[in-house]
């Protein structure tokens, strides 16, 4: 510690506050907050015997720090949150998660309101539910709600359609939408299915069955089974979305349940969302950190930056499965934010402790399962390569492998394809298509041998491994154009068609590659691949070849407006089916132009 440090803490204040640590370049590596920040900031630079190696680290790269006193521990708590989100130091705990919870947003001041999704609650004056879970099934619920309700989809302007005396559309001929655009139901009639949505959607569907149930029978008894059977399909719906907002007590419990957890390196909290007595949302936040920490700091850390997010409900009541370090200073801060009492506590027994235990077993499971999944991935990618490598001879383990595989019909359009895995993983950003200039005449050996030269001619990263799709003849091309371009150093593989076999340089015998195994998988995925990608390519060209052959005899169409042409319409069907608008709106094309190409096809079909 140098006496611009030692003169800093000695002049630091004995009051609440702030401190950022920063590095040599300026850049703030740490955040922290401090019910007495003289005594705080004082313990960094003092004897690091009882720090862990995160601390220890970090103190070996501070080169200053800077404080903000405040007036309360609770206002440091906030300020604290608001650096952290700006800065995102190095050595903070760091919550990698920041998308915002869908709501479902309602107005319901309009006559006649839409529901839509946002991430955003904001003071509007609107009707927030909410948050849900993130993913489809919010938009899946949506569309639940809208199979039981006939509530408007569109966001046309519900006063004009009216004065213009708009018909309605297709959605309230099939019973989806009833139709305020054409003033077929009032603004009372409408908020009653407004309000029956709300209810479901917070998960008071309670009396919604019984009714549906009854009205079914009613339809049933009645003879009128088409209506019978539309209300057999809503009451599906509504029991399907019941079960996924699942009951967790007769109450009418609202809470933010949260539970932290770790395995290997990785560490995360599960959040359940209960409203109104259900489990509405659960959602995973990884953390990102070292991960020495103890949990109930990972925990402050998560509190502090996911309410400090803009836009984020604040419940009544926050239930940890463990203790966070500051908790009293937490939930004074969350009452300060929120305006209203809010309670932070760790449930020992009953009802909320089945849900922070719910939590734990959630947060436990998804890590679990997650590991698999990263050990399958590792098993795919890197540890594939590393077995094929060992198949191969190699002497180091390739980073870039580069297949290539020819396509041509009846020797004709011959194209090839190159595709790229980096590091296992398929790389699309760095696949080339290569249109053969020589004339192959079907001759996929010469096609190799063009490809290869103009590919491993250029300037560009060169591979660490060539595959290519073809047998022993295949690969004396290959190894033939590298020992040309002085690039024998490559190594180069070939894979026989329909078979786990690999050929490769100077070896009579090829290589059996084991069944099932994870290189075999691997080198199957690039065959695959560059077979796909050229195909797809030759494709494209046989239907461009088709095209440019017809509109050779329109006049006033040369290769230009052939082109533009092909890249709006793709096929000669089309272009046979276009109008004159749709032709002139290409570019290149004129009114004149398109009107005689649009008089071509037409005299043609004729």
């Amino acid at each position: 510690m140098n006496t611009i440090l030692e003169d800093k803490i000695a002049l630091l204040p004995e009051k609440p506050g702030v401190y950022k640590m920063l590095d040599d370049t300026g850049t703030v590596i740490y955040v922290g907050k401090a019910k007495i920040l003289k005594n705080r900031v004082r313990q960094y630079f003092q004897s690091s015997k009882n720090y862990s190696p995160k601390v220890r680290a970090m103190v070996s790269h501070i080169a200053d720090f800077e404080t903000i006193e405040v007036h309360s521990e609770v206002e440091a708590l906030s300020l604290e949150s608001n650096l952290i989100k700006e800065f995102m130091p190095k050595y903070n705990i760091l919550l990698k998660d920041d998308k915002h919870f869908p709501y479902f947003r309602i107005d319901m001041r309009q006559d006649f309101p839409r529901i839509e999704i946002v991430r955003r609650v904001k003071s509007d004056g609107a009707t927030y539910l909410g948050p849900y879970i993130v993913g489809p099934s919010v938009q899946e619920e949506l569309r639940l709600v809208y199979d039981l309700f006939p509530l408007r989809h569109c966001k046309k302007n519900i006063a004009h359609m009216q004065a213009r005396g708009e018909r309605p559309c297709l959605l309230h001929h099939v019973g989806k939408c009833c139709a305020p655009c054409s003033g077929k139901i009032t603004r009372n009639e409408y908020h009653a299915y407004l309000n029956d949505a709300i209810r479901l959607l917070n998960g008071k569907s309670g009396d919604l069955i019984p009714y549906l149930t009854q009205k079914m029978q009613e339809a049933s008894d009645a003879l009128d089974f088409e209506r019978a059977a539309m209300l057999r399909d809503k009451l599906k719906a509504t029991l399907a979305l019941r079960e996924k907002q699942a009951a967790i007590s007769a109450n009418d419990l609202s809470a933010d349940v949260f539970a932290v957890d770790s395995l290997n390196d990785a560490r995360m909290v599960f959040a359940l969302f209960v409203r109104g007595g259900k489990v509405i949302g659960t959602h995973a936040f990884p953390l990102e950190g070292d991960g020495d920490d103890a949990p109930a700091e990972w925990l402050h850390a998560f509190l502090v930056q996911y309410y400090g997010q803009d836009g984020i409900e604040i419940p009544p009541l926050v239930l940890l499965a463990e203790e966070c370090t500051d908790m009293p200073a937490i939930e004074e801060w969350l009452c300060e934010r929120k305006h209203r009492k809010v309670s932070v506590s760790v449930p020992q027994r009953g009802a909320k402790h089945q849900l922070t235990d719910m939590a734990k077993q959630n947060a436990s499971a998804l890590l679990a399962k997650n590991d698999r999944i990263r050990t399958r991935e590792w098993e795919r990618g890197e540890g594939a390569l590393a077995a094929l490598s060992g198949i191969l001879g190699l002497d180091e383990i390739p980073s870039r492998i580069e297949c290539f595989d020819n396509s041509h019909l009846m020797g004709t359009n011959t194209v090839a394809s190159m595709v790229v895995f980096r590091d296992g993983k398929p790389d699309k950003s760095a696949y080339r298509h290569f249109r053969i200039r020589s004339d192959a005449g079907g001759d996929d050996l010469i096609a190799m041998q063009e490809v290869l030269t103009r590919r491993l001619s250029g300037g560009s990263e060169l591979p660490d491994l060539i595959v290519l799709d073809g047998g022993k003849t295949q690969l004396a091309v290959g190894v033939s154009v590298l020992s040309e371009l002085n690039l024998s150093h490559i190594p180069i593989c070939a894979l026989a068609e329909s078979d786990e076999i690999i050929y490769l340089p100077e070896q009579d015998d090829p290589i059996l590659i084991p069944k099932n195994s994870a290189p075999l998988h691997l080198i199957e995925r690039l065959r695959d691949e560059a077979h796909r990608f050229a195909i797809s390519y030759h494709r494209n060209l046989r239907s461009k070849s088709a095209l440019y052959s017809v509109l050779d005899s329109v006049p006033g169409v040369g290769e230009k407006r052939k082109r533009a042409l092909f890249d709006a319409f793709l096929t000669v069907e089309a272009i046979k089916i276009a109008s004159v608008e749709e032709l002139a709106a290409v570019k290149g094309m004129t009114s004149v132009s398109a009107e005689t190409v649009f008089r071509y096809f037409h005299n043609e079909n004729e």
